[in-house]
């Protein structure tokens, strides 16, 4: 028996999703910032099939343009059944040799490792015709039924309307996802039958058919029956999204890094997190985030496309957005903003400040309230801010500009010339000092208020 048979996914992707209500197709909502397919076929990648089918049918456009390049999308029309949309990647698999895995593609938690059980459990001597991933829920609700014999070869697939009260009460169920030979496959499904309620063609079906040829079928059993779960409605999204942040939190945890309260902490598909970090509560990561060993990011604090260097500190209350890097021992406190700029080793910025399209040198320290101006309603500009500078608090800096180093800027200046390395730069309007005025002013509204009220 020839165990490296390479092998072909085949996922499923042409149903309509209509308890989503949405005008984009189900397998493309987001789970952690990536679509649900995505998280699918990078599991997939990981054991290199030899070629990867996409059926589409509803919507195909936006599985076609989400999958261009790395998959070959076949259309099923009209829609009749899971079977029959395996059947549509005969022509494509014509001359394959390989086997075929059957996946679901809004079932997108399928491990890597569980989809290399099945290819190890059809390449065993017995040559088993189909293998099914069978699950054991702790409802069974109404899954189909996967009868196994003591060895874990399958007596029949049952649909749990067509099934007896002693199959019902057989906990197996059946996930839908399936392996053959190419050989085997079209065969089987050359012979299905759409004599059902439905008037469809199951692919579950194939076992059955494959049993009465004589055939052996057998089960894989997976440990963690949420691999399996598939998504159709609004409420099994967000569930399948807290499925996967809590997944996340634990690896996070095992891998070294402390969440305060892990439960309110968010987390993409991507997050990098070192051993050593800690994260307080409430805390978002978007897409593209990288966090080094010994950051701390702060309660409250929202970070995407963002960069953390080694022992910086983040929050709290901070908005790190795409491009903004910092550099090692950097510091951003409260309700500070970063875009597209970067914030030297040292540097700091503590409160209340915007830094858009900037370059911090290290050791520079930038008081409260600034902000670099770097949009003219048309184009962005660079701000540059040399290396142990110091920006007063409630400074302008209006870019294009460039502040030199050791540099000072005085509090409430608006920046709008270079400043050369070592100045002082203070922009202020002249102070007038008027003796007595507010007094004077103060007597006058006083009488000619009580005089407005006589």
């Amino acid at each position: 028996m020839n165990t490296n048979r390479e092998f072909a996914a085949v996922i499923l992707a042409a149903g309509k999703g209509t308890r989503l209500n949405s005008g984009v197709h189900k397998v493309l909502h987001p789970i952690a910032g990536r679509p649900i397919i995505e998280h699918l076929m990078s599991s997939v990648e990981g054991l290199a099939p030899a070629r990867t089918i996409v059926i589409v049918g509803d919507e195909r456009q936006q599985v076609e343009d989400q999958v261009c390049g790395r998959a070959e999308c076949v259309v099923q029309e009209p829609q009749l059944g899971t079977g029959h949309a395996v059947a549509q990647a005969k022509e494509a698999l014509k001359g394959f040799a390989g086997d075929v895995l059957m996946l679901l593609g809004d079932a997108p938690f399928i491990k890597t490792q569980t989809m290399q059980d099945m290819l190890d459990r059809l390449r065993s001597p017995d040559a088993p015709a189909v293998v099914v991933l069978g699950f054991e829920p702790d409802d069974p609700l109404q899954y189909g039924r996967v009868i196994t014999h003591a060895d874990s070869t399958i007596e029949k697939m049952v649909e749990f309307k067509d099934a007896n009260e002693a199959e019902r009460a057989c906990r197996l169920c059946n996930s839908g996802l399936m392996a053959a030979r190419a050989e085997d496959l079209f065969d089987l499904l050359d012979r299905l039958d759409n004599d059902n309620a439905q008037g469809e063609y199951y692919l579950p079906d194939i076992v059955n058919v494959a049993v009465k040829d004589g055939r052996t079928c057998a089960a894989v059993t997976t440990d963690h029956p949420e691999e399996v779960a598939g998504i159709n409605s609004r409420r099994e999204l967000a569930q399948a999204e807290a499925q996967w942040q809590q997944l996340k939190r634990d690896e996070a945890m095992d891998s070294g890094v402390t969440l305060k309260a892990p439960e309110t902490v968010f987390f993409s598909w991507d997050t990098e997190l070192a051993p050593g970090v800690t994260v307080e509560p409430n805390v978002v990561f978007g897409p593209g985030v990288k966090v080094a060993s010994g950051a701390r990011i702060r309660a409250f604090s929202h970070l995407e496309g963002a960069t953390v260097g080694e022992g910086c500190s983040v929050g709290p209350y901070a908005r790190l957005r795409p491009g903004a890097v910092m550099e090692k021992d950097s510091f951003v406190g409260n309700f500070v903003e970063m875009k597209k700029a970067t914030l030297g080793e040292g540097a700091k910025a503590s409160h209340l400040t915007y830094l858009g399209d900037a370059e911090v040198g290290a050791g520079a320290n930038i008081g409260a309230g600034t902000i670099t101006c770097n949009y003219d309603g048309y184009f962005k500009y660079k701000t540059v801010i040399g290396e142990r500078a110091f920006i007063g608090s409630n400074s302008a800096l209006i870019a294009p500009v460039s502040i030199g180093a050791d540099a000072i800027v005085a509090a409430g200046s608006a920046v709008s010339r270079d400043v050369g390395d070592g100045d002082l730069r203070m922009v202020r309007g002249e102070q007038v000092v008027k003796p007595g005025w507010a007094d004077r002013y103060h007597d006058a509204m006083k009488k000619k208020k009580a005089a407005a009220k006589k």
